[in-house]
């Protein structure tokens, strides 16, 4: 297994004298240094590592306990003299596939300990749901975290960061490895003993605006100016993390695409009654403004822009207001946000109402996004629009992106079941390439033909009698729906049939787990909002796996075929039997460009045709935002480079 070649991805970026008290890429570099300069082995290399595991595992199943842990302090040692050389690798997984039968009763599959390989090569493996991703970024944490990395694993949510860790903590321990979580609602001081630990698995979001307050502790200083700073004197800053060593992402294609179009900005509370009472007034102007005359909602990107009209009527309703109303561009813009606010965002789609608060809605998930507000006026818009109080005014204090920021790791590596479609931005924007681990048993789910209707009325009855069919039958089924709204139309429709079911959406989140827990019952129904209960894992019963197994029925008007891909996979996981359907209305996100295929009754349409104009459809929204995405990328970048220009880095 030894190349006699030590490749620049072997050396550690340990906390240390060598890489600082702070391991983090600067800002300056786009992509890994060693992107190009040396070939990257194809999947075989990560194969013949896996082998090698399975292999030397016999050998550490043999061993006494006081052997084992003799020989892997040894193990220990070496990877911290010589790095992640692949024989390294081999040994400590097969060390790690022992450490799991003896504390989880679990035997790591031959595909695991694949995906592990390609994690630790810096790579993102695509990986179909339900074949034990957990595990198997729990192996190559362990392989990390033994080399003396500081690992991070990002999860979906704080739920899932929880379990995970306590679900594996017996398998860390085996290893001398701490690990922690964070819920979310940590205190610093609390934070910093869980960064501490060898591994932490938080969100994505946690990770962030962590290094965000790190940076303002610091003034944005270079780590060995800190360092002068503290021999010369100065207190040492007490930072949260302890750098960007090593981050594996479940779920990568979530969070490098699909929620990195959404700045993440740390702000701070400011008094700006003024600012409120101006938000008002646009408000109460946009109100007296008419759809398709004075103005155009632009509904993908949840907008609205005056037309030359409603410019100019604009101009006259601010006539008799002083100040900036008499500043065309600024009125113009105000005008804008609130009518955004009036016409492009929707009560139970894109927010909730909850304990007279505005909640927004995470697209991608259907959950809460804990914490997340708009910003431009447009939050206050928002709660005055819904008869609320509006929130306090915020000012930004720093901000970045998941591109940025997961940029500034020395070491990314991620996983997915969907990650094939954005191969090639994951391999320009992070310098990653996307290897597939196969099945460990053939796939069993059929596929069965789309069909659209003519209005949402005509689905959601449809889709009632469908799902009452295979109630009927004995097999669960889970419905995916666009909306709170779109959830609760299909449950009175259900209702009206008599058939029991359980709903999951953002107002039902903190049933989250036990509905999941119940979705594999033999004739189960769930309603989910988006991909509700993403992370987590449907078991099914004997007896609906004797009927069939679980159906999914897609509603949703998913913008890429990723997304449509993670729901169907929610069906036949471990060679278990399933079958998936999409059915969508003519209109709506995807299906407005298919004006090929016109719906012009309630009947439903089907075939192969359908397709076409939904792959369409999602072509040109995925290109749209990555478009979004890159853009966003180098304003980031470029908000950037003025702060290393006052000094920060």
């Amino acid at each position: 297994m030894t190349t006699g070649l030590l490749k620049l991805t072997d050396i550690l970026p340990l906390p240390g004298p060598v890489w600082g008290p702070y391991p983090v890429r600067p800002a300056s570099e786009m992509a890994p240094p060693w992107r190009g300069l040396l070939p990257r082995p194809a999947i075989g290399a990560c194969r013949r590592i896996a082998r090698r595991a399975e292999t030397l595992a016999q050998a550490w199943q043999g061993k006494d306990d006081e052997n084992w842990a003799a020989d892997l302090q040894a193990l220990r040692l070496d990877l911290r003299r010589r790095g992640l050389l692949p024989e390294l690798i081999a040994e400590t997984l097969a060390a790690a596939v022992d450490a799991a039968e003896r504390t989880l009763g679990q035997t790591p599959r031959p595909t695991q300990l694949l995906a592990s390989a390609v994690l630790l090569d810096n790579r993102m493996a695509e990986m179909a749901t339900g074949e034990g991703k957990t595990l198997a970024i729990g192996l190559a944490a362990a392989v990390a975290g033994l080399a003396g990395l500081p690992v991070h694993v990002a999860t979906a949510n704080n739920y899932l960061a929880q379990r995970d860790a306590q679900r594996l903590a017996p398998f860390f321990a085996a290893f001398g490895l701490e690990v922690g979580a964070l819920s979310g609602t940590d205190q610093d001081d609390a934070k910093r003993t869980i960064y501490r630990r060898d591994i932490v698995y938080a969100t994505a979001k946690d990770l962030a605006f962590d290094f965000l307050r790190d940076r303002q502790t610091t003034a944005g200083a270079h780590p060995y100016q800190q360092a002068a700073a503290v021999l010369g004197g100065a207190a040492p800053p007490q930072l949260l993390m302890r750098g960007l060593c090593l981050a594996i992402l479940d779920e990568a294609d979530s969070i490098l695409l699909d929620e990195a179009d959404v700045p993440l900005i740390l702000s701070r509370t400011v008094s700006h009654g003024a600012r409120r009472a101006f938000m008002w007034q646009a408000l109460a102007l946009a109100r007296k403004l008419e759809a398709g005359r004075d103005f155009r909602v632009i509904a993908a990107d949840r907008s609205a822009v005056l037309t030359p009209a409603g410019d100019e009527k604009l101009a006259q309703l601010a006539a008799g207001l002083g100040g900036p109303w008499q500043r065309p561009r600024y009125r113009r813009e105000a005008v804008n946000v609130a009518l955004a606010g009036l016409h492009a965002l929707h009560r139970n789609q894109h927010y909730l109402v909850r304990d007279d608060s505005i909640e927004l809605l995470d697209e991608v998930t259907g959950r809460v996004a804990v914490g997340r507000v708009w910003s431009r006026g447009l939050h206050t818009v928002v709660a005055l629009k819904e008869g609320l109080k509006p929130p306090a005014e915020t000012e930004t204090v720093a901000q970045t992106t998941f591109q940025r920021f997961f940029q500034r790791y020395w070491r990314l590596a991620g996983i997915s079941g969907t990650l094939r479609e954005a191969r090639a931005e994951l391999k320009a924007v992070y310098g990653s390439t996307v290897l597939p681990v196969p099945l460990h048993q053939p796939g069993r789910r059929r596929t069965l033909p789309p069909r659209r209707f003519a209005d949402r009325a005509s689905l959601f009855a449809a889709a009632a009698k469908r799902v009452a069919e295979f109630h009927a039958a004995g097999r669960p089924v889970l419905v995916g729906t666009d909306s709170v709204d779109d959830s609760q139309l299909l449950a009175a429709h259900l209702d009206r049939l008599g058939i029991g079911h359980r709903v999951l959406n953002a107002l039902h989140d903190a049933d989250e787990a036990a509905i999941v827990a119940d979705a594999g019952r033999a004739g189960a129904v769930t309603v989910a909002t988006r991909m509700a209960g993403r992370g987590t894992d449907i078991e099914l019963d004997n007896a609906a796996r004797a009927a069939g197994g679980l159906h999914v029925l897609n509603c949703q008007h998913n913008p890429s075929r990723r997304l449509d891909r993670q729901l169907a996979g929610r069906a036949a996981r471990h060679g278990d039997p399933g079958s998936a359907e999409a059915w969508f209305v003519h209109g709506g996100v995807v299906a407005e460009t298919a004006d090929d295929l016109p719906a012009k009754a309630a009947a439903p349409r089907s075939g192969w045709l359908l397709r076409l104009p939904t792959q369409i459809a999602q072509w040109r929204e995925e290109q749209r935002r990555s478009l979004l995405r890159r853009n966003l990328l180098e304003q980031d970048l470029h908000w950037e480079k003025r702060l290393a220009f006052a000094g920060s880095s």
